[in-house]
C-alpha cells in the first residue's frame, strides 16, 4: 500500500487521482470498494496506534498539571477531557464515509473529510491548524526524548556521585541522536506499514507509565501520608498572577495529554471493512480511552499525592525519583522507544500530504514519482523515492534544530495542546456530524453540540494564554545551546 492510504489531494489534483482509480478491480478479494488494496487494520491495531499517540509524553506532565489544579479541579478536568474527547471521537469516525456511513465515499485524511462536509475556506483552516500541529508534536517529542535521555545519564551521575553532584548534562548531542533515528525511520513509505512500531510503542508507553505509577505509589507508602490540597499550588508559593497563569496551563497540557483526533481518519483509514470501519473505531476509541484515563488519573493522581506542590513538570525525569537508579533508567529507554515510533504516527500523515502534493503539481517530475527497488536481504525489495528521501530528511533536520532553539517541556505540551483541541478535537467533528446527520440549527440537539463547542473554546484560549506567558517566563532566563544543569 502506498501512501495513498494515508494523504488524497483528490478534489485538486484529479490528475494524480485517475493513477490511483483502479475501478475494474473493486469488489474482487484483494481489493476494497475504492479499487485501493484490501485495508487490514483491526479494532487492536486501531487501538494500538491511538494508545501509541494519546499516552505518549504528556502523560508525565499530569502530575505536575494535577498539582497547579488541586484534588477537586485535577481529576475532574482530567476525566472531562476524557469523555469529551471520547465523545467527539466519535462523531468523527462518522465523518469517515460522506453521505452513508456504511457505504458512502471514503475521506482518506481529515482535510477530505472537512472537504466533503464543510468545504471551502474551512478545509484551508483545518488543513493549516492540522499539518502545523503535527510540526510542532514533533519537536515536542524531540524535547521529551532528550530529556529522558539526559535523566538516564544524570540519574548513573547521581548514582555514582551523590544526590548532591551538580551533574551537568547538555541535551544537544541527545536531540541530535533521536532525530538521526527518526530520518532512518521516516523512510518507511506510509501509515499502514508501521503498526509493529505502533504496538512497540504501546507496549513502550505502559512500561514507563506502570513504572511511574509505581514509584509514586511507594513515595506515597514512604511518606505516610497523601500531600497535596483541594485548590493545589498555593499563594505564596507562587504569586496570584503565576497561579492563574499555571492553572491555565495545566489546562493545556492536559488536552495535549488526550490530542489525537488529528490523525483519527488517517487511523481509520487503515481499518478492514466489514463490519463498518466506524463502528470498529468507535470501540478502538473507546477501549483507548478508557485505558488512556485510568492511566492517566492514576499517574497523576499518586505523582500529585507523593510530591504535594512540588511535583516535577516531567514526572521521570524532573527528580523527584532518584532510586532505584535502574528502574528509572528503564523507564526513561521505554520513554525514547515510544517516541521513536510516536513521533512517526504522527509525521506520517504530514509526509503523506506533501508527497501527495507534489506529485499532483509535478505528475511527469521522475525525481518526485519514481521508486527505486532497492534489494534486502531476506526481505522483499525496498522502494526508494528520492523526493521522500530529501524532503523527509530536511524535515527531520528542522524540527531537531528547532527542539534545540527552544526545549521547554511544559510550556510546548501546553502550547500544542491549547493550539490544537479546539479546533481539531471539538469544533471540527461537531461541524461534520452537524452537516452528515443534517441535524436541524437551533435544535436541542444542535444548541448542546454548539454549547460543548463554545465552552470547549474558551478553555482553549485560557490554556493558550497560560502557556505562551510560561515560554515569555522562560525566555527571559535562556540561552540557547548552552548545557543544562
Amino acid at each position: 500500500m502506498a501512501a495513498e492510504n494515508t494523504g488524497s489531494m483528490q478534489s485538486h489534483h484529479q490528475a494524480f487521482d485517475v493513477s490511483i482509480n483502479v475501478a475494474p478491480q473493486v469488489g474482487s478479494k484483494c481489493y476494497d470498494d475504492d479499487g485501493r488494496l484490501k485495508r487490514t487494520g483491526t479494532v487492536w491495531t486501531a487501538s494500538a496506534h491511538i494508545i501509541t499517540a494519546v499516552i505518549g509524553s504528556g502523560v508525565l506532565s499530569l502530575a505536575w498539571a494535577t498539582a497547579q489544579l488541586g484534588w477537586i479541579a485535577g481529576p475532574t478536568v482530567l476525566f472531562l477531557f476524557s469523555f469529551v474527547t471520547y465523545y467527539t471521537s466519535t462523531l468523527l469516525a462518522t465523518c469517515y464515509r460522506s453521505g452513508d456511513p456504511d457505504n458512502g465515499k471514503r475521506n482518506y485524511t481529515y482535510m477530505d473529510a472537512v472537504r466533503s462536509n464543510l468545504g471551502g475556506f474551512q478545509v484551508k483552516v483545518c488543513g493549516a491548524i492540522q499539518y502545523l500541529n503535527l510540526f510542532g508534536v514533533a519537536i515536542g517529542y524531540t524535547i521529551a526524548s532528550s530529556i529522558s535521555m539526559m535523566a538516564i545519564q544524570k540519574s548513573n551521575c547521581f548514582h555514582t556521585k551523590g544526590d548532591d553532584s551538580p551533574c551537568r548534562v547538555s541535551s544537544n548531542p541527545y536531540m541530535i541522536a533521536f532525530g538521526a533515528i527518526e530520518i532512518i525511520f521516516s523512510q518507511i513509505p506510509d501509515f499502514d506499514q508501521i503498526w509493529w512500531l505502533s504496538i512497540v510503542a504501546a507496549i513502550m508507553s505502559f512500561t514507563y507509565s506502570s513504572i511511574g505509577l509505581g514509584l509514586g505509589i511507594g513515595k506515597v507508602a514512604e511518606n505516610g501520608k497523601i500531600r497535596g490540597s483541594m485548590t493545589g499550588v498555593s499563594i505564596g508559593t507562587v504569586t496570584e498572577t503565576q497561579k492563574v497563569w499555571r492553572s491555565f496551563q495545566a489546562l493545556g497540557a492536559i488536552a495535549f495529554a488526550y490530542s489525537y483526533s488529528l490523525i483519527l481518519i488517517e487511523i481509520q483509514d487503515t481499518i478492514k471493512s466489514p463490519p463498518s470501519e466506524h463502528k470498529t473505531m468507535k470501540k478502538a476509541t473507546f477501549l483507548s480511552v478508557a485505558v488512556t484515563t485510568v492511566f492517566y488519573m492514576l499517574c497523576g493522581c499518586f505523582g500529585y499525592a507523593a510530591f504535594g506542590d512540588s511535583s516535577p513538570g516531567n514526572l521521570l525525569t524532573g527528580f523527584g525519583f532518584y532510586n532505584p537508579y535502574w528502574l528509572l533508567d528503564i523507564a526513561n529507554i521505554a520513554i525514547v522507544v515510544h517516541l521513536v515510533g510516536a513521533y512517526q504516527v504522527f509525521c506520517q500523515p504530514l509526509f503523506a500530504f506533501i508527497e501527495k502534493t507534489a506529485a499532483g503539481w509535478f505528475p511527469n517530475n521522475k525525481f518526485i514519482t519514481k521508486e527505486i527497488p532497492v534489494p534486502v536481504p531476506g526481505l522483499k525489495s525496498f522502494k526508494l523515492n528520492l523526493f521522500r528521501l530529501v524532503w523527509r530528511t530536511i524535515f527531520v533536520i528542522i524540527t531537531t534544530v528547532l527542539s534545540m532553539l527552544m526545549p521547554f517541556f511544559n510550556d510546548v505540551v501546553g502550547i500544542l495542546g491549547a493550539f490544537g483541541f479546539w479546533p481539531l478535537t471539538v469544533y471540527f467533528p461537531v461541524e461534520m456530524y452537524i452537516v452528515q446527520k443534517r441535524i436541524p440549527r437551533w435544535s436541542t440537539r444542535w444548541i448542546s453540540l454548539q454549547i460543548l463547542s463554545a465552552a470547549c473554546l474558551i478553555i482553549s484560549i485560557a490554556a493558550a494564554v497560560g502557556s505562551f506567558a510560561g515560554v515569555v517566563s522562560d525566555l527571559k532566563k535562556y540561552q540557547p545551546f548552552k548545557t543544562a544543569a
